[in-house]
């Protein structure tokens, strides 16, 4: 049988056909950009202090210096966790005594919220942390909701590879664009933030599950240049779309529960494309469901308007054909030495990337300055960076590109450490860059990966390093808490891992110019690096130890 591409070559590249393939499937993304994001205002810690009940015999001097002042990072300010105690403070404010005249503030007793918190709303009307308290002794639920969603995640990734290669590309789609939809509008009626997070879990399942098989239908569907179009221009620009929307429905709806309802309701919009998105007939084909295939290829054929040949697969003698009742499991990615060597290089690769981008993402809302504006900008910033990656994809071969970049991101966040205090502008526009340079590597990652593994194991590919990745993004929320024991330590870690990325990056096949691998069989003839000079090297060692030995005889 001859390649999928040449059979297929009568439809053309950019026809009707591939055209509404292409935009149905990238604006499936677009959810998943503030999905993937939403904790960011969902969860955020507005300013708070201990909430001081009305009290008529508490004076107006006593009630401002209630909370006591702590210094933090050298600046003073209100303690968020406790106060001095209630009836202390109106004893001395019934005898008419001072605070810091006639009482010395630090000999006055402290107690902890019992009365619970005031929050501001300068900037939000409510959030998760506002509504369920999470401050002080219960702070710690602030990061691990995020790492909750991406446990979901990284749980959605096992399986939905798997059940991908199993049942159908399009069906996990639109199953799981359904669990997505569904379950963040539930969430809208959380009693408690156990009762959030579970949902938040399932809503992160689906999240990933929907983002990779849109990513594989259409990387199987579309052919040569569209295809390196739509791995990055496509869902990843639009993924960047949904992200850069995010901030802006935040600063109009600032309850949290509202944001919530809103953000459920596009995913209505997607019901009826499931008559128009079709199977990959790449798939079909690797379940020998061949005049399935050969149905949607004529169809596709006529709306292109061209005429399809009378028999589109052809089998020919000694061609290994995919048995339909063959399965795949993520063991197949470590079956052989190089299938296995591929599979742990891809792992470094996307576990750093995860862990870098969501790290820097998720810390825009404790950067200076607006919220609103931060997230924005470190949204906005991705689009330049995906305009990048398509032209690397298009023109440069995959290891330099992805190897290139991660340099970059690393080196940018390694320099973080060397801008002088007075200058956080800078620092912040180095950790920008440090997340552009991610941001490139992660669009080359998720085609590089694709065009390096077969039909019949590429969705668990994908699936299982998206897992892996996850992995980190679990991990995200608490790197830049290291800054507690060193300022740098978080951007110091971050950029190792990048550079150390980036030099086992050559160490992988390259696919750039080869046509997608139908099989395992047609993945173990890709050529590997090679490098003379370590040749040489060791065949001069050899010839010495031989040298060596001959004279000690």
């Amino acid at each position: 049988m001859r390649g999928y591409e040449d059979n297929t070559a009568f439809l053309g590249e950019w026809g009707p056909f591939q055209q509404t393939v292409f935009f149905l499937l990238c604006a499936s993304t677009i959810p998943n950009g503030f999905s993937a994001f939403s904790v960011i205002f969902l969860g955020d810690s507005p300013p708070h202090h201990c909430f001081v009940p009305d009290s008529g015999n508490l004076s107006e001097a006593w009630r401002k210096a209630i909370i006591p002042i702590e210094v933090v990072n050298g600046q003073e300010k209100e303690s968020k966790c406790s106060r001095y105690r209630l009836d202390v403070v109106r004893n001395l404010s019934a005898l008419g005594y001072i605070p810091g005249l006639d009482v010395n503030l630090t000999e006055v007793e402290q107690e902890c919220c019992v009365d619970g918190w005031s929050y501001s709303k300068d900037i939000y009307q409510s959030t998760i942390v506002t509504e369920f308290d999470l401050v002080c002794n219960d702070k710690w639920k602030q990061p691990f909701t995020s790492s909750v969603y991406f446990l979901g995640v990284l749980c959605g990734s096992f399986f939905s590879g798997q059940l991908s290669d199993r049942f159908g590309r399009k069906p996990v789609l639109f199953v799981t664009m359904a669990v997505q939809t569904l379950f963040t509008f539930v969430q809208v009626f959380s009693q408690s933030w156990e009762m959030f997070s579970v949902l938040f879990f399932i809503v992160g399942l689906g999240q990933i599950s929907n983002y990779v098989a849109a990513f594989v239908l259409g990387t199987e569907i579309l052919t040569a240049t569209v295809r390196v179009l739509y791995v990055t221009l496509g869902v990843c620009l639009f993924f960047a779309f949904g992200y850069m929307m995010l901030p802006l429905l935040a600063f109009f709806i600032r309850d949290w529960r509202s944001l919530l309802l809103v953000m459920s309701v596009p995913g209505l919009v997607y019901i009826p494309l499931w008559w128009f998105i079709p199977e990959s007939p790449r798939w079909l084909l690797s379940q020998g469901r061949v005049e399935e295939a050969e149905a949607i290829l004529r169809d596709a054929a006529r709306r292109n308007r061209v005429t399809a040949p009378e028999v589109i697969f052809e089998e020919s003698e000694g061609e290994e054909k995919p048995k339909p009742e063959e399965h795949h499991s993520p063991l197949d990615l470590l079956k052989t030495s190089n299938i296995r060597k591929i599979t742990l290089i891809l792992a470094l690769v996307w576990f750093t990337l995860s862990m870098g981008y969501f790290a820097i993402s998720l810390n825009t809302s404790r950067l200076h300055g607006d919220p609103y504006v931060n997230c924005f900008i470190s949204a906005a910033i991705e689009v330049p960076a995906y305009v990048i990656s398509w032209l690397f994809l298009r023109y440069l071969p995959r290891r330099i590109s992805a190897s290139a970049s991660m340099l970059l991101g690393g080196g940018a966040l390694y320099f973080i450490q060397l801008v002088p205090p007075s200058l956080p502008s800078l620092s912040i526009a180095l950790e920008m860059l440090g997340k552009f340079g991610m941001a490139i590597g992660t669009a080359l990652m998720y085609a590089y990966t694709g065009e390096l593994y077969p039909t019949v194991i590429r969705n668990t590919a994908l699936g299982s390093c998206a897992m892996i990745s996850r992995v980190g993004s679990i991990i995200a929320p608490y790197i830049m808490t290291l800054s507690t024991y060193y300022k740098y330590l978080p951007y110091i870690l971050l950029g190792s891992l990048l550079v150390l990325s980036a030099m086992a990056i050559p160490l992988l096949p390259e696919s750039f110019g080869h046509p997608l691998p139908e099989t395992i069989k047609q993945m173990h003839k890709r050529k590997w690096l090679k490098c003379p000079s370590l040749k040489r090297m060791r065949d001069h060692l050899n010839s010495s130890l031989m040298n060596d030995t001959r004279l000690s005889v």
